[in-house]
């Protein structure tokens, strides 16, 4: 797994939408204007996702590739630093509760349009 499959994996979500709102560095991924993932794209590869607290809590417990969300909430976010260790279906399932969480706090209105595309 590298940053172009992780990157593509994201895009592939319905209403997905990439920028770097912060810096020239930090691609981040937003549905609808919400994020869900921030990847760096000049230092060692990670992805920041979204996560439920008492799972993110689990997670970090059971991988050591899994840490509180750096530069993030450390209650609601993860810094995944994908391994030899962490399968690419693992990842993928974590980015898509990512993207399920931000999903399910949309607006009735917002959920509408994205189910429009």
């Amino acid at each position: 797994m590298n940053i172009e499959e992780l990157r593509n994996y994201c895009l592939s979500k319905k209403g997905v939408t990439e920028d770097f709102p912060f810096d020239e560095t930090t691609l981040v991924f937003k549905v609808l204007g919400k994020m869900f993932a921030l990847m760096p794209t000049d230092s060692d590869f990670s992805i920041n996702l979204k996560c439920e607290p008492h799972k993110a809590i689990e997670l970090r417990e059971h991988y050591p590739a899994v840490k509180p969300g750096y530069h993030m909430s450390k209650k609601h976010w993860n810094t995944v630093s994908p391994d030899e260790l962490l399968d690419d279906p693992l990842v993928y399932s974590w980015i898509d509760d990512s993207y399920d969480l931000v999903v399910s706090k949309l607006t009735k209105a917002q959920k509408e349009l994205l189910e429009k595309g």
